[in-house]
Formats: structure tokens, sequence, C-alpha cells
């Protein structure tokens, strides 16, 4: 009964559009004080204590570096070379974007700003090469996904944040399956385009790779110096974070001289009203994963699911259209900080390694952004292009299908997403 308060309150705060952070926080302080009478000082206390995290301090910190990047023409420098190197090809434009997310993705950590980032480049640069519109706004749309799977992600920081998984861990599991993921998009992409004729104007030139390179290479390393920073124990993600913003801020003001010190007020308020949402969503959802562990509502759901089957292989499958059918309607933090707490103990129980477990939640949730009603990606896309978001989300469906072969590999073959951390590890 007091599931169905919690759940029943946050659903019809969702329907009426209130904003999914504060229906978190509003459906759990009913039902804790409601029909658990726990005192309202406890439960600030929890969202305080939620947001007294020293991993979380990465959150806006990427974000912040993300900004610097779009603004200080490190993203533009990133998309020169890789167009350089592989722009050439047939359908080579759709092949840059794919590489160039790629690269974003690996400092930004957001697939919001991936697909913001690098669309704004590349949507008119391929419509002016007489691609389809439509299929430029999808193959940008579904290569933005891989901004949140290629570490560092946002998504892998609030999801370690809720389970106490390793972040580096999973930062070091995502490396893989985003390399899979892209390497499917560029193969459907270089299909599409053979099959409807786009080829590239351009010849290779190798004066121009070392050009656009010598130009780019600072960007390049910063990827090198954060993540190797990182696995190498010099500091953790968080300390990461903060080494990416004075990198992006020394070489996009002092080096590119894009930015300048004015420019600096308008980057941060625009980082902290994203960070400041992101940060309601893990607090409320601290509260709210009190709830579900006060009402032992975890333990109902395992003990539902595991009744049903003690099928690993169905289990799994059946996780993964629960997340799916979540990420269509979610934003993707909102869906991570919801639906973790209520499915990591079922993945426990089938003896599931929480990074494997994280890395599967988070390429479910990251498709979701690709899907409609409210994949994110979707919408992005749409508003630079001006194309419905039906007609994106129809040519986006090659992409889709790929991905979720992807995920089905990311599944069932833990090695994907565990080779590199038991490497590390010595395992």
């Amino acid at each position: 009964m007091g599931a169905l308060i919690l759940f029943g309150a946050l659903f019809i705060m969702l329907a009426i559009s209130v904003p999914v952070g504060i229906s978190l926080g509003i459906s759990s302080l009913l039902y804790l004080v409601v029909v658990q009478h726990a005192p309202v000082v406890a439960a600030v206390q929890r969202i305080v204590v939620a947001a007294d995290s020293f991993s979380l301090l990465a959150l806006p910190l990427f974000i912040i570096s993300g900004n610097l990047m779009t603004d200080g023409g490190i993203s533009r420098r990133l998309i020169d070379f890789v167009d350089a190197l592989v722009g050439w090809m047939r359908g080579g434009l759709a092949i840059v974007t794919t590489i160039a997310c790629m690269f974003f993705g690996a400092i930004s950590g957001s697939n919001t700003a991936t697909t913001a980032a690098i669309g704004s480049i590349m949507i008119p640069g391929m419509a002016a090469k007489h691609y389809d519109p439509e299929f430029a706004a999808a193959v940008t749309s579904a290569s933005g996904v891989l901004g949140a799977i290629i570490p560092p992600s946002l998504m892998m920081i609030s999801y370690g944040t809720i389970t106490g998984a390793s972040i580096s861990g999973l930062f070091m599991g995502g490396f893989v399956p985003g390399i899979l993921c892209g390497l499917s998009l560029i193969i459907v992409s270089y299909i599409i385009c053979r099959k409807q004729g786009f080829v590239s104007d351009k010849k290779f030139s190798f004066g121009r790779l070392m050009a656009t390179f010598k130009d780019a290479i600072l960007a390049l390393l910063m990827p090198v110096i954060v993540l190797g920073g990182i696995y190498g124990g010099i500091f953790t993600p968080t300390e990461a974070a903060a080494v990416a913003c004075v990198y992006c801020f020394i070489i996009a003001t002092f080096v590119y001289k894009e930015i300048t010190l004015k420019d600096l007020p308008r980057i941060l308020i625009s980082s902290i009203h994203t960070s400041s949402g992101i940060m309601l969503l893990v607090c409320t959802a601290s509260l709210f994963g009190w709830g579900l562990t006060v009402g032992k509502v975890p333990q109902l759901v395992a003990s539902a699911i595991l009744g049903i089957t003690k099928s690993k292989i169905l289990i799994l499958l059946l996780i993964n259209i629960v997340l799916l059918i979540v990420g269509c309607f979610l934003e993707s933090i909102a869906a991570i900080v919801i639906l973790t707490p209520v499915l990591f103990p079922i993945a426990l129980a089938l003896g599931l390694n929480p990074i494997h477990f994280g890395i599967i939640v988070c390429v479910n949730i990251c498709i979701g952004t690709l899907t409609p009603p409210f994949g994110v990606c979707l919408f992005v896309s749409s508003g630079i292009t001006k194309i419905p978001l039906e007609r994106i989300a129809k040519k986006s469906l090659p992409f889709l299908a790929a991905l979720l072969i992807c995920l089905m590999i990311i599944t069932y073959v833990e090695p994907v997403s565990m080779f590199l951390p038991n490497l590390i590890a010595g395992k």
C-alpha cells in the first residue's frame, strides 16, 4: 500500500508536468511523513547528506569543461582533425560526426551537450554537401548518444554515487561498449551513404591532416590527460573533472584565444543552470531511494521478478525492456536515480558485477534518448534543423537497431564491459 502511495504520487505529478526533481521530493516527503511517520528533519538531513558528496562534485565540473570546449573552439578543432582523417571516405561527413561525438563525449560526459555541440557544426555542414537533412539529423542524434556511454559519463557518476560502485571502474568499463556502439553507427552510416550515393568531394591530404593535427593536438591531449590520470591513479574522477576545467580554460583563453574573461560569467551561469537541475534530481532521488528502502520496495520487486523466472537470461531481458521503456519518457539522470535503487538488488541477486550492471543501465537509458516521445537527442537535432521530431526518429531506426544489437552483446557478454576493469585490477 505504501509503495502505491509513493509511486502514485510521483506519476500523478509527472503526468501534470511537475518537474521530475520536485515530483521526487514531494512524493517522498508525502510517503515518509504521512505513511511512515518519519520526522521532516530526517528527510531534510537525507537531502543534505546526498548533496555533501565529493564524487558528485564531478558533475558540475565536467559540465563546465564541456561548455568551455564548445565556446573555446576546442570542439571545432576536433571536428576539423577528424574530417581530415576520414572525411574523404564515402559518407565521410556522417562518419566524422560519429567520431567527433566520441571524442567530445570523452571530455564532456553528456549526450545532450555532445549532440548540441557537434550537431550545430556538422548538420549544416552535411546539408551544404547535399546530404539528406533528415539523415544528417538522425546520424547526429544517434552519435550524440555516445556522449554518455564513452567515459567520463555523468550517468555513470550518478549510478556510482547511488550504488557505491567504483566510478573509475565504471569509466573503464564504458570504453569498449562505447567504441562498439560507435563502430556500429559508422557501419550503418557507410551502408546508408553507399546506398543513397552520398560521396565526398574531398581527397585525402596528408598535409591537411598534419595541419589539423597540429592545431588540434592540445584538444586531443585532454582526454588522454584526464582519463590517463584517473586510470593511472594520479587523481580521482572528481579531481580529473577539475583538471579538465582548468585545462580547457587555459587552452581556450590563452592558446586558442576564443574566449575572454568577460565570457566566463555567461559560461558559468549556463553551467550552473544545467548542474543545479541535475543536483536537485540526485538529492531528491536520494530521499526517494530512502523511501523505497523503508517500504522494502526493492525487495518486493526482486521477489516478484525472481518469482516469475529463475533464468538469468530472461530476467536481464525484462530489465532491459523496463529500462528502454522508461528511457523513452524520462530524462537520463532522472531515470538512473529512480530505477537504480529498485533494480540494483535484483542485479546483486543474479550475481552481476555492479560495474557490468551499471554499463547495462547506462547504455539502455542512453538508447532511450534516441526514442520518442521524449528522446532528448532527437529534440536537440530537431531544434537545430527545425525538422519535426517524428521524421528524424524514422530516419534514426537503422541506428537504433544497431545500438540495440550492441546492447544485447553488452548485456550477455560480460567481458565486453569487464575486460578493462579486470585487466587494470590484475584479474
